[in-house]
């Protein structure tokens, strides 16, 4: 019983932390949460990588329906996390075993030469790609720039940029990432 009230407790604390915005709790509970995602994704085909990036996805899920309020408290919140990747892990893992299907069938179809279809859908992607990143803003474009382009690791873009850690710039990344795709589809769309 005494376990269960300080559990309790400590998720209410970290349930009022994100109404109020404070996304050091979502650093906290990746850092509590990261092993137990870590060993069922990578149980499950995973990589460390997939397994970090399924945690960030469950936590925005969870911060999104802590802030506008469609979160119901009925389990602790290490279970709805975990609850939550593993419905993202297994939905991904199916993605992927279409997406595999595709690309090998895909293959056996395909000649040698890249079709000028290809090549203009690649320029359009990468257009769409350029337009987003003008548009994304700081601290989204910079974070990106750095990772994906210059390849600094998330220490050494924290100590660059001036965040707490290197899990704040993680997390913020996740939503850069996530912001960024959306300005993508959005340009390919308008092309």
């Amino acid at each position: 019983m005494k376990y269960r009230i300080y559990f309790l407790n400590d998720d209410s604390r970290l349930l009022a932390s994100m109404r109020s915005g404070d996304e050091n709790a979502l650093i906290e509970l990746f850092n509590r949460n990261k092993q137990q995602i870590m060993s069922l994704v990578m149980q499950n085909n995973g990589t460390k990588d997939d397994a970090e990036d399924v945690l960030q996805e469950a936590l925005v899920v969870l911060w999104e329906r802590v802030r506008d309020g469609s979160f119901e408290y009925k389990a602790r919140l290490n279970t709805f996390i975990y609850a939550i990747a593993k419905n993202i892990w297994f939905r991904r893992l199916s993605h992927y075993g279409r997406e595999f299907k595709r690309i090998d069938e895909k293959k056996e179809l395909q000649s040698e030469e890249i079709s000028v279809v290809d090549e203009i859908e690649k320029n359009e992607r990468i257009s769409a790609v350029q337009k987003a990143m003008r548009e994304i803003g700081n601290p989204c474009h910079d974070i990106l720039l750095l990772y994906y382009w210059e390849e600094l690791s998330m220490d050494e873009i924290a100590k660059r940029l001036g965040f707490a850690n290197a899990d704040t710039v993680k997390a913020k990344k996740y939503q850069c990432k996530k912001i960024l795709e959306k300005l993508v589809k959005k340009f390919l769309g308008e092309l």
